[in-house]
């Protein structure tokens, strides 16, 4: 497997404030599947895991807020987008070993690639030195996002929609169930979202009728802005 060599651990440890005391978990979690089969997939399982958990414990701990709203919060937080901006601000693009053919096209700075390795090395990090050095790399790296959440990015999709709606002057949009099918243990809902004022119509599914209108909401939100 081709690995960083030492000094470049070394830097990386540094940026991090960790000294694993077995490296090959930090190069197995900077090395992508295009690099190799000994690559970070299963510490990035690990790694989204132990992020989620700590995040939602920061934000008990700090937000005086509900739980949908927490809930909210933590997706805003542990997105793809967010972590990879994380990543960047980290330079953790520099470590990661690609494949050549996404060397070529540019993986150093591909968010997907970014947010895996960052959760891969959380992941890695607690399997060296337990949870305790990743809640404070997570406690630097999210404080401050954590106080300067922006309300508005993490309201849900059908309040973003009604406000949307409210602020053209057009009637809020109506939701129906279409379609309920499978066990009761595992239901999965269809639902559609209707703007009457703008003629559009759009169906979602979802485990729960509550789920399905969210991702219908979502999905509206997306039609408006495309026929804009």
């Amino acid at each position: 497997m081709a690995i960083p060599g030492p000094p470049r651990l070394d830097k990386l440890e540094s940026i991090l404030g960790y000294a694993f005391h077995d490296r090959d978990l930090l190069a197995c979690a900077l090395t992508h599947k295009s690099a190799g089969a000994d690559n970070n997939e299963r510490l990035e399982y690990l790694g989204d895991a132990v992020l989620g958990y700590l995040v939602a414990s920061m934000l008990y701990e700090r937000a005086d807020a509900a739980e949908d709203t927490m809930t909210l919060m933590r997706a805003s937080l542990v997105k793809r987008d967010t972590l990879a901006v994380v990543a960047q601000e980290i330079g953790l693009g520099d470590f990661v070993v690609l494949g050549q053919g996404e060397k070529r096209s540019g993986g150093h700075q591909r968010a997907s690639i970014l947010a895996d390795a960052f959760e891969a090395v959380l992941g890695a990090m607690h399997q060296d030195g337990g949870l305790e050095p990743v809640r404070k790399l997570v406690g630097d790296l999210f404080s401050e996002r954590m106080d300067k959440l922006d309300h508005n990015s993490i309201k849900d999709s059908k309040t973003r929609l009604q406000e949307l709606l409210q602020g053209k002057g057009l009637a809020l949009p109506s939701y129906e169930v279409v379609d309920v099918s499978g066990l009761d243990h595992s239901r999965t809902f269809i639902v559609r979202c209707s703007v009457a004022a703008m003629d559009l119509v759009v169906d979602a599914s979802g485990s729960s009728r509550r789920a399905a209108e969210q991702s219908a909401a979502a999905g509206m939100l997306q039609r408006i802005s495309e026929s804009e």
